[in-house]
């Protein structure tokens, strides 16, 4: 199987994952704007390629979809889910699987605004959510919402911009000062995510790996342990009914007063999906079964043991300057 991971960054531990669970039956093709991008050396073969909003960014994603005959194609950045989403067709036409979902699902995804009033109208429990201070402002005067409450911007990814607000004034000011940001209701129950994998041949959700967030940085979870809830799979199914997934995903999530709460969706890799991986939900493996073989995956849910914990560090890449070799296009 030949898949393209774009935008590949720092996501070196994923592309070893493949490789233990593919070995040889798998060739690992990476693109990157930056030749510095250290998972472009766990590649067999890496591209510097434009920014993902030039014009001529898809253009040079199907020149190596043709020139490496890929299979399948996928994102680890959030602002390039859409892009695929967008661009399905033509990937289709070459015969490639996209692991991303359609378009009016990366959209939603990508817009955290739109996605809890999407939510709020599919009655699929979310956290409140105001898109700017004067519609905080009425459901605060009715006694709807009170403070401390939490922003983030409306867009982006890796939390960044994302704070706890206490006082009234501090975020009417903070506000005024920037448009982007839209205003959450403070979840204080606990913070969890799941990693699923939605069937590319069967459309149905064959794997949920849930856990709970022991300690967070910009970009997500560091520190987690796997739980498992017969009550969070169910709610994860209802969920995914109102959405067009395809391939792999991580949903964040509250657990408070004896409910969940659907926070946000990241139809991609999740930064730690290393931690499922670990525990034995192999997505690698049904990326292939679904590409290559061209068969569904049989359900796995909950097929995983609790009390595994996750501890994520930092590692480097270094190589002499001459010995970094990436293809441009």
């Amino acid at each position: 199987m030949n898949i393209l991971f774009c935008s590949v960054g720092r996501r070196c531990e994923l592309l070893k994952d493949f490789r233990k669970t593919l070995g040889d039956s798998v060739r690992l093709v990476v693109t990157d704007n930056s030749p510095y991008a250290p998972a472009l050396e766990f590649a067999d073969v890496g591209y510097q390629v434009p920014l993902i909003r030039d014009p001529e960014y898809i253009p040079k994603i199907l020149e190596i979809c043709k020139k490496e005959h890929i299979d399948a194609v996928t994102t680890l950045i959030d602002p390039e889910i859409s892009i695929l989403a967008e661009n399905r067709e033509a990937f289709e036409a070459l015969g490639i699987t996209v692991l991303a979902p359609g378009r009016e699902t990366a959209a939603l995804c990508f817009d955290k605004y739109e996605m809890a009033r999407y939510l709020a109208r599919k009655g699929i429990d979310t956290i409140q959510t105001y898109g700017s201070f004067a519609a905080f402002k009425e459901a605060y005067d009715m006694g709807k919402i009170t403070l401390p409450v939490f922003v983030k911007p409306r867009t982006g990814s890796g939390s960044v911009g994302a704070r706890r607000v206490d006082t009234y004034e501090m975020l009417e000011e903070i506000t005024a000062s920037d448009s982007t940001l839209i205003i959450q209701e403070l979840m204080t129950g606990t913070d969890m995510d799941a990693d699923i994998y939605v069937d590319t041949v069967s459309h149905e959700p064959v794997a949920i790996f849930s856990k709970k967030k022991l300690s967070t940085t910009i970009g997500g979870a560091n520190k987690t342990i796997s739980f498992k809830d017969e009550k969070l799979f169910a709610f994860v199914k209802e969920a995914l009914k109102v959405f067009d997934f395809n391939g792999p995903l991580d949903m964040d999530l509250f657990y408070q007063d004896g409910k969940y709460y659907l926070s946000e969706i990241n139809p991609r890799f999740g930064g730690a999906y290393l931690h499922a991986y670990g525990a034995g939900v192999d997505f690698p493996a049904f990326i292939y079964h679904n590409v290559k073989e061209k068969v569904s995956n049989e359900s796995c849910i909950g097929m995983y043991d609790e009390n595994v914990v996750m501890m994520m560090y930092d590692s480097v890449v270094i190589k002499r300057l001459e010995d970094i070799k990436t293809v441009s296009v």
